[in-house]
């Protein structure tokens, strides 16, 4: 679903700075340094960050939802997740 959303942005601007910056990236930064788990929300913590969870619509209610009962059901666990 992500790069459905993607599409063809390697970056957009910050919604918070309006500075153009990229989408984040897997292969070359850690993820930890950009996000934190809030329950079953994402937050941003830069602005790669945010660009990324509103571009791929990370944080939609349906994922968060589907997040939320795989969590509960014990078959989710993120790596630096606040419970």
């Amino acid at each position: 679903r992500c790069n459905r959303y993607k599409g063809p942005n390697v970056g957009s601007f910050d919604p918070s700075t309006g500075a153009l910056v990229p989408l984040f990236n897997p292969r070359a930064q850690i993820w930890t340094e950009h996000f934190q788990w809030e329950g079953a929300t994402i937050f941003p913590l830069t602005p790669e960050g945010r660009v990324t969870v509103r571009i791929l619509r990370l944080n939609d209610v349906d994922r968060c939802v589907e997040r939320q009962r795989l969590m509960e059901a014990g078959l989710y666990f993120p790596a630096n997740a606040r419970r």
